[in-house]
């Protein structure tokens, strides 16, 4: 299907290109969300008509993004999950999670459609997510999943909590071989009578 996109559209052209597109995502997608119109005569036609305006309207759409990506780009958001010794997550953190983190902080509303996450979070740690803001305006957010508050501290200083808890585990467990070994492991202090 041949549409006129109404805005840029990342992988298929800018705002008033006459593109080629599968029929599924311009019904399903382009059309619905008012980024593109059928490319037909008519719809040609007024859209000759109209571009100044869609164009000033894309122009100021994309100036606010920007003074709002200015606010948001490199900010640091904290969440506190659930995971195992390893950093698994219980569960996973998704878009709607880092809009709803994002959007807790205030000052800049995020919806989950703006977050581009590839794959759910997984794992603790600090993850860098892009935030589509305007279709040419993407900032970076940084999500800091952590177990407690305390722990999101020490990853925001770079110290990898995992494996420091597994360097405490290992040295507490040498220390607890090093007392048996000076006690005797096995042995009783003491005089010993026999029968």
């Amino acid at each position: 299907m041949k549409v006129i996109l109404l805005e840029r559209v990342e992988g298929r052209g800018a705002l008033g290109d006459v593109v080629t597109v599968k029929d599924g995502y311009a019904r399903n997608f382009l059309l619905p969300r008012a980024k593109a119109l059928r490319a037909n005569a008519a719809n040609l036609k007024a859209f000759e008509g109209q571009r100044a305006d869609i164009e000033a309207r894309n122009a100021k759409a994309k100036a606010t993004a920007g003074q709002s990506g200015e606010k948001l780009d490199g900010t640091s958001y904290i969440m506190i999950r659930q995971a195992g010794e390893s950093g698994q997550l219980y569960g996973s953190v998704a878009g709607r999670d880092v809009a709803d983190a994002v959007n807790a902080e205030g000052g800049v509303r995020v919806d989950r459609s703006m977050v581009a996450l590839d794959k759910p979070i997984k794992t603790l740690g600090l993850h860098e997510i892009k935030v589509r803001l305007h279709a040419e305006v993407t900032v970076t957010v940084t999500l800091n999943i952590a177990r407690s508050q305390d722990e999101a501290e020490r990853q925001a200083r770079g110290e990898n909590v995992i494996n420091s808890q597994f360097e405490e585990d290992r040295l507490a467990d040498e220390e607890a071989q090093a007392d048996l070994l000076e006690g005797g492991a096995g042995s009783i202090e003491g005089d010993y009578v026999r029968d």
